[in-house]
């Protein structure tokens, strides 16, 4: 690799050498709080969110665009429903050394809008949702003791998404829709910083079929996006070395849900999903373009599941009440862990309430997200390993105005 003028040439050849080592570091690019499933955002509505998002199947407010886009051919008239959903993550680790550090727990806040139109007389309905699959960021202050390969970083991914929802029969619904995805990563650690930004078309569809009344069945798809995301590089850490024009092309994954809805009668719901994410195609990144060069690094992400379950009580003139509980695997495996997404198996618990009204409906959801602790042996870089302890609490509330 060339030497970069300006800096000693036994200067320019460590940091390369430390940068290639450290190829991990780049992983910021992708910067969520700690979640399972890698960087995903499922939490997109506070009915599915105090259900344990067991939704799929239910899908019966203008958020189901997200959850199962088929389920909007159950709404009637024009629906205009939007949302905030706030959330505080919280993550502690402990190096082996004993030195500590934490994540800023301050809360981030995540709009969603979906609106819904019935035509008159038709099997058609159609539908807008504008949310965040994925996103999200984490800080974990100035001088962490990984200072070297994380410190912090930020993920904005909006998704536009149009779809239409077919009733082809009493009992069953189709749907499909294009997604027009914007991601804005920035990234930061003691050597590095890089800012880029690109769009991308995606699809997403669902099916929701009810062979009995007491039963339903729903499946929604979201396909995988590639976001070229060009921006620039620096290493503050080295003023000689010139602010370059950077690219890298992210991989974001398809991932599948199923579920079954039971109602034995009019007053409870309980459901249960499975939701599959595909982070197989998240294998490895190169920054191109840099002052050093092109910069690899490793991801290895395995796909993972999340179990979701969920009841809902009816309480009469319209109000109701649900709970919910998820479990959700880890996608990042030891080997090249990197503390800027701190992925571990969660337990997820919530709760939540509203009402439906003639013309207004409101919801408040709780969740809290619990890892118990995740021991990080055998980091491909030393620095990440550790035990990592993560607790979340997150509320969203919305509201729909039907016209």
């Amino acid at each position: 690799m060339e030497i970069i003028t300006g800096v000693p040439a036994s200067a320019s050849r460590m940091l390369v050498q430390s940068l290639q080592r450290r190829s991990a570091l780049a992983s910021v690019l992708l910067a969520a709080q700690a979640y399972a499933v890698g960087l995903r955002l499922p939490n997109q509505d506070p009915e599915g969110i105090a259900r344990g998002n067991a939704f799929v199947a239910t899908a019966d407010n203008p958020s189901a665009i997200y959850y199962n886009p088929a389920g909007i051919s159950q709404l009637e008239g024009d629906q205009f429903r939007v949302g905030l959903y706030l959330i505080s993550a919280d993550t502690k680790y402990t190096s082996p050394s004993g030195a500590k550090a934490h994540t800023d727990t301050g809360f981030q806040a995540v709009p969603q809008m979906h609106y819904t139109h019935a035509f008159k007389d038709t099997a058609f309905t159609m539908g807008l949702g504008v949310y965040a699959p994925y996103g999200l960021g984490i800080d974990w202050g100035s001088h962490p003791p990984f200072e070297a390969i994380a410190r912090k970083g930020k993920l904005m991914y909006a998704t536009v998404n149009p779809v239409i929802a077919w009733r082809a029969c009493p009992t069953l619904s189709l749907a499909v829709g294009p997604t027009l995805n914007y991601g804005d990563a920035k990234l930061q650690n003691a050597s590095f910083k890089f800012h880029g930004n690109d769009v991308a078309l995606g699809f997403n569809a669902g099916l929701l079929w009810q062979p009995r009344q007491q039963w339903s069945l729903g499946l929604k798809y979201h396909s995988a996006t590639e976001l070229e995301l060009g921006g620039h590089s620096e290493f503050p850490a080295f003023p000689a070395l010139p602010r370059s024009a950077t690219t890298t092309v992210a991989h974001f994954p398809q991932f599948v849900t199923g579920g079954i809805s039971y109602r034995p009668t009019t007053n409870w719901n309980f459901e249960f999903d499975v939701d599959w994410t595909d982070w197989d195609n998240l294998n490895q990144l190169i920054f191109l373009g840099t002052a050093l060069g092109p910069i690899p690094f490793l991801f290895n992400y395995h796909s993972s599941w999340m179990y979701e379950s969920g009841v809902t009580r009816q309480l009469g003139n319209g109000w109701f009440i649900s709970a919910g509980y998820i479990f959700s695997e880890n996608s990042s495996p030891d080997a090249n862990f990197n503390p800027i997404v701190p992925d571990s198996d969660l337990h997820l618990g919530s709760i939540g309430f509203g009402h439906h009204g003639k013309r207004w409906d409101w919801a408040l959801g709780y969740h809290f997200a619990y890892n118990g602790s995740r021991t990080v042996t055998g980091a491909a870089i030393p620095l990440a390993n550790g035990v990592y302890r993560t607790f979340n609490n997150a509320v969203n509330l919305s509201v729909t105005y039907k016209f």
